[in-house]
């Protein structure tokens, strides 16, 4: 199969404007998302809003478009962007531009789920995390199923609730899932749920992933160990700089 990744980079963010642009070890974040992505795929391609974002890229010979500053989601922005670049593909992966370090076997992981409609990632929490981890909403948890090894649901909530087990034993009693934002697409399949609108699930959980479930989409999920290092705000920023140096030592 063939398969084209595509970074989606906006420069307006409200906790971080110019985000991709921030600078990490003497590179700009979106060229070290797009090395690491370059490491498991033939073409990759930033799909943006903002010239100094398609400058950047032009800067370090990468392949760039420039989308529409109206997309509801990176999903609607990796369509035109598709459209737009214009090579053919059988699977568009979706690569988070905000997570400098994303591991090339990540990738390879939701590679290896096709063929399916859609597939993501997500990372099992182990007994030993902190149950703040698992209760907090920011971390969007995945229900999987054991027989299928396809989602079930995502929630910003606990799920499933383990009824008559204290909550500070949950994480010994039951296997939880993190869910990664990645995600790839059969380029069929990215056509169809971009012209669908938005579901009650959605909107409830303000995640995009229950509109393709509730409309009856596949998603097959794949597990990796490795801990994705986003970057949301300048102090994140902080820390990954300090991560990469000691990393280098």
């Amino acid at each position: 199969m063939k398969f084209i990744g595509i970074i989606p980079a906006r420069y307006a963010s409200t906790r971080f404007p110019g985000k991709p642009l921030a600078m990490i070890g003497g590179k700009t974040m979106i060229q070290r998302v797009y090395e690491q992505a370059e490491k498991a795929l033939d073409t990759v391609v930033v799909a943006t809003d903002d010239t100094r974002i398609y400058k950047a890229v032009e800067s370090f010979a990468g392949n760039v478009v420039m989308t529409s500053a109206e997309h509801r989601s990176g999903t609607d922005r990796c369509w035109e962007a598709y459209l737009k670049y214009g090579e053919k593909a059988d699977v568009v992966i979706n690569i988070q531009g905000d997570e400098p370090f994303i591991n090339p076997e990540q990738i390879e992981a939701v590679k290896a789920c096709f063929p399916t409609d859609i597939a993501t990632l997500v990372k099992p929490y182990s007994a030993t995390d902190d149950i703040e981890e698992l209760l907090n909403p920011n971390n969007v948890k995945a229900v999987v199923s054991s027989v299928t090894g396809c989602a079930l649901y995502f929630s910003r909530n606990v799920v499933p609730f383990l009824r008559g087990v204290p909550q500070s034993e949950w994480l010994q009693k039951q296997q939880y899932y993190k869910h990664i934002g990645l995600y790839a697409y059969r380029v069929d399949v990215l056509e169809q749920i971009t012209s669908l609108p938005q579901s009650p699930l959605e909107k409830a959980e303000s995640l995009e992933q229950l509109r393709w479930l509730e409309n009856g989409y596949q998603i097959k999920v794949a597990a990796t160990d490795y801990e994705t290092i986003g970057i949301d705000t300048p102090a994140d920023l902080e820390l990954a700089n300090e991560y990469l140096i000691k990393r280098e030592k």
